[in-house]
């Protein structure tokens, strides 16, 4: 359709101006960021505070990139630390960045003063204020305000976190290992006291929002001197001098240190997911350095990370914010082997790895819409090594996962995300010589269900998806495993089903299994099973097949974490026969200015963004807005691709990057371990992952002037690949033209082989939107349906290029 510039007054472009990106992105801090980085480091840019306030569920201790081990203080929030609190519980050893649930928080550690007299550590908790508090990627140091006045610093390697304390002049500086509280619950714990500066602890635990099976892990702490005295506690009981204690429920230790003349304790912690053994290796081969030793690597390894991106141009909180969401973005999956190789899989039995680096925690549901993607183009040999994980849980564990943390399946969230997670990574060439065995598996997991003595739950309501065409809708039905059911979302299972069957199409194809290919993507299709005539939008079905729940699409029933209203978007591999769905373009373009409130986001995109779409990280449910602080949401501002009005993305993408700043409240909903950090780092470079699953990244315009990509040569030959829009700003954001190595490009997305062959990707950019991608043949072709698998995907970029 051409450009009329319907729907957009001419006069927005100014009061735009004056709010895009600025008056939020440049909002004071209430923690203050890092300075400008005089020397141009990375690592200077990070405030690793941003989500730590309003359920962002970040943490801000120390790790490495992908590390096993996250030392980070615990203040009492379900997930860790919340920036409000002012009394510190311990400094323990894993957490998860941005989780909804408590989960992790193995280990509390706690330097005091004075006699043990408490084992509870909300009540031996230790005070402390922000003034005394700092922060960056790699190292933590906090001055708590009791005791004397204890400060503490934190570091890491990838299996160890180092903790140096500076105690006043006393004869009882305690250090507390608390084995018996976490932010799971506690099953069972060990503590032994092994020798005069050493502990181990076996700690099992389990439940992640709802219960699991337990996982265990062994941590041994080694101190730089000897202690004077150490006993343990169970419950209410210290007994000074134990060595051993094994108990549930509230169980630790303490050890003692004279320091009135050198008042300095440091501490290296390991950790393993397979034995006692295994954390005694990994701290030989990590825990030999110094603190400051320590510090500098874990910096230098931020710095080589974070160096993957250069940008220039936008303002210095522009760039705060973006490196911050960066460094979020590569905290998981994370480590889950020992030095040697070995880990604990999902049969709970040791096994070792062979040519690869074995990763554990998947939020699935969460990542593959965003965060897979920018790892697979970041990190691509680390991106293959989590692929190559998730294909040993299914060897091993008998299933893929849906919600692995750790050597156990949580069952969290709904649908059949691990399939665009591994069709990414074949699409993206990860898989190479596994192309088979991936398939084998994902095969089994899109046409069955695990038996009833597999704790994964799978696609749950597949018999009746493959029977119908759609997962019922069966509100109240008993849960038989634990974890989310896909009963209790049948219709966003089916969409999502729907989605993976189109991914899983492509590859069989890819790979020559053309039968499979048309039975998958024949169910591609399913997602037109929900759509109610009668309301224009999708609608759950109950057992029976009739449509269920109220009639009101904002307050629907059966969509996990949204409405339909927000669902009716996730549809990614046929947006134009969605579109058609809708009644054409027009109608389609209509719904989506009523979602995003477009006229009042011209005029406010800040305060829109703010007051207008759904804000709260839990806010889920009776909405007919956008909400940019949940999963479902994150392609949907990408469709206006598809309605041939690319403006409007620009518009709405741009308007959501306010929502993220560099303050303690400057996430938008939980992180979900780098989902939403990925999403501002995509979006701000403009291009971004349209269809989760494959390799089609959707344009739209940066906000910054020039973006160097420093890609690995394994994948991308060239080792670098260039994105500019010199003059982009507030008032010039409107893409004119395109130009990919010099030859104009209409088309509003680009594949992974355009980036693997190109060397610059050029935006001309104005203050009012162009004919640029408004052609018929200019949105993301449809992936893994029938008419789409009769062409393969892309092939006219071939022509193009």
């Amino acid at each position: 359709m051409p450009w009329t510039g319907r729907n957009r007054p001419r006069t927005a472009g100014a009061a735009v101006a004056v709010v895009l990106l600025g008056s939020v992105l440049t909002a004071p801090a209430t923690h203050a960021a890092p300075a400008e980085p005089p020397g141009g480091r990375l690592t200077d840019l990070v405030n690793p505070f941003i989500g730590s306030k309003n359920d962002g569920n970040t943490y801000p201790g120390a790790a490495v990139p992908f590390g096993m081990v996250q030392l980070s203080p615990d203040t009492g929030h379900t997930t860790g630390y919340d920036y409000d609190d002012d009394h510190i519980r311990g400094f323990s050893a894993v957490h998860v960045s941005g989780v909804g649930c408590g989960l992790g928080g193995d280990l509390p550690v706690l330097p005091t003063t004075g006699d043990v007299t408490e084992t509870d550590y909300a009540k031996y908790a230790a005070g402390y204020t922000h003034d005394g508090e700092a922060a960056r990627p790699g190292s933590y140091r906090v001055r708590l305000t009791s005791y004397g006045g204890i400060t503490a610093e934190l570091t890491a390697t990838a299996r160890t976190g180092k903790q140096r304390y500076t105690f006043p002049a006393t004869d009882k500086a305690n250090v507390l290992l608390n084995a018996g509280q976490s932010l799971h619950r506690t099953v069972s714990t060990h503590v032994e006291v092994v020798d005069s500066r050493t502990l181990r602890t076996t700690i099992t635990g389990r439940g992640f929002c709802q219960d699991t099976r337990p996982y265990t892990v062994h941590t041994v702490t080694r101190f730089n001197r000897p202690f004077t005295a150490y006993g343990t506690w169970r419950g209410d009981t210290v007994t000074p001098g134990s060595r051993d204690s094994t108990a549930p429920g509230r169980h630790g230790a303490y050890v003692r240190f004279d320091t009135r003349t050198d008042r300095v304790v440091e501490a290296t912690t390991a950790l393993s997911y397979v034995d006692a053994a295994g954390a005694s290796r990994n701290l030989r081969a990590e825990g030999g350095s110094s603190f400051d030793a320590a510090k500098a690597a874990a910096d230098a390894a931020w710095e080589r990370r974070l160096g993957t991106v250069r940008v220039r141009g936008g303002d210095r909180t522009l760039r705060r914010t973006f490196y911050s969401a960066l460094y979020r973005s590569f905290l998981a999956p994370n480590v889950g082997s020992d030095v040697d190789g070995r880990y604990t899989g999902w049969d709970q039995r040791p096994h070792r790895e062979k040519g690869f680096t074995y990763y554990q925690n998947w939020s699935l549901w969460d990542t593959y819409r965003t965060q897979t993607q920018l790892l697979s183009l970041l990190a691509p040999q680390e991106a293959r090594d989590m692929a190559l994980s998730v294909l040993r849980i299914d060897a091993e564990g008998g299933w893929l996962p849906k919600w692995g943390y750790g050597t156990v399946e949580t069952n969290i969230m709904t649908g059949d995300p691990v399939t665009p997670f591994l069709t990414n990574a074949h699409r993206q060439g990860l898989l190479k010589g596994h192309e088979e065995e991936a398939y084998a598996a994902l095969k089994k997991n899109a046409d069955g269900v695990p038996p009833a003595n597999s704790p994964a739950v799978g696609r749950e309501a597949n018999a009746a998806y493959l029977k119908n065409g759609y997962a019922p809708y069966l509100k109240g039905r008993p849960h038989t495993k634990p974890g989310d059911s896909d009963f209790d979302h049948g219709a966003s299972a089916t969409l999502e089903y729907a989605l993976a069957d189109a991914m899983l199409a492509q590859m069989a194809h890819d790979l020559g299994h053309h039968a499979d290919a048309d039975r998958y993507a024949a169910r591609a299709l399913n997602y037109r099973t929900l759509h109610d005539p009668s309301t224009g939008f999708f609608r759950a079905r109950d057992g029976q097949g009739a449509f269920t729940g109220p009639a009101d699409p904002a307050k629907s029933e059966g969509f996990h974490e949204g409405t339909a209203w927000q669902y009716q978007w996730l549809v990614p591999q046929d947006l134009p026969g969605m579109v058609a769905l809708i009644g054409g373009k027009t109608a389609a373009t209509d719904r989506l200015d009523s979602f995003f409130a477009y006229r009042q986001l011209l005029a406010d995109p800040a305060r829109t963004a703010r007051e207008v779409w759904v804000n709260g990280p839990y806010d889920y449910y009776n909405a007919d807005k956008y909400n940019p602080q949940n999963e479902p949401d994150l392609i949907a501002p990408y469709t206006y691709l598809s309605t041939g009005q690319p403006w409007k993305t620009t518009d709405v993408v741009h308007a959501a990057l306010t929502l993220f700043t560099d303050t303690p409240t400057g996430m938008t909903g939980n992180d979900d371990l780098g989902t939403m950090s990925a999403w501002m780092v995509l979006s701000a470079i403009g291009v971004f992952p349209v269809q989760p699953g494959t390799d089609t990244w959707g344009l739209s315009t940066p906000v910054f002037d020039r973006v160097d990509l420093a890609l690995d040569r394994r994948y991308y030959p060239a080792g670098r690949f260039t994105i500019t829009a010199p003059g982009t700003s507030t008032s010039h954001r409107y893409v004119q033209s395109v130009r990919l190595d010099g030859t104009p490009r209409d088309r509003t997305y680009l594949t992974t082989a355009d980036l693997r062959a190109g060397r610059e990707l050029r935006f001309a950019v104005g203050p009012e939107p162009s004919r640029w991608g408004t052609g018929d043949r200019a949105a993301p072709p449809p992936v893994g349906t029938p008419g789409a698998l009769a062409s393969p995907p892309h092939q006219h970029d071939q022509r193009e290029r």
